[in-house]
């Protein structure tokens, strides 16, 4: 059996463990979406950035009702959690033109969720060996851009696409 280490990961493992309260709860009542990393708020779930991403333009589509199980969240909000996940996929093709597109839920701690409270879903481009030498290695994950540039850009875009 092979195994792959993620050890940029445990910055957020750790911090996670720790949270007393659901971070997916917390941020939208932030009041500021900058620094809450949220890029777009549509009726029942918003599209926030991951901080820890696996590659640029890694985003969640996350509902604003706290629950655990997909089959648990309301219809309309399933449909709308689905459309933006269309509307992200065509994003990050546009932004970052990817080979392809990884769109998943982890659904309880043995899945692998790292909030295993509150159901989301992730979305990013991909790219033939993007996990190369260097994060599986030598420890040590490269982002051709910060945070606070694909927030921007990734923003940007959905106000554009997703406007009336």
């Amino acid at each position: 059996m092979d195994y792959l280490w993620t050890p940029w990961r445990y910055a957020y493992v750790a911090t996670a463990e720790k949270a007393v309260d659901c971070i997916f709860c917390e941020l939208p009542r932030l009041g500021d979406d900058v620094k809450a990393r949220i890029a777009y708020r549509a009726q029942h779930c918003f599209v926030i950035l991951n901080t820890y991403p696996y590659t640029p333009g890694h985003v969640m589509i996350v509902p604003y009702a706290h629950l655990d199980e997909l089959r648990k969240l309301p219809v309309e909000a399933a449909h709308e959690m689905m459309d933006l996940s269309q509307r992200m996929e065509s994003v990050l093709r546009t932004l970052y033109h990817p080979g392809g597109i990884n769109l998943g839920m982890n659904i309880g701690a043995a899945a692998g969720a790292g909030v295993a409270g509150h159901i989301h879903m992730h979305a990013l481009p991909r790219w033939v060996a993007d996990a190369n030498f260097l994060s599986v290695v030598g420890e040590t994950r490269i982002l051709p851009e910060s945070l606070e540039t694909t927030y921007a850009r990734i923003r940007q875009a959905l106000e554009t696409k997703m406007s009336p």
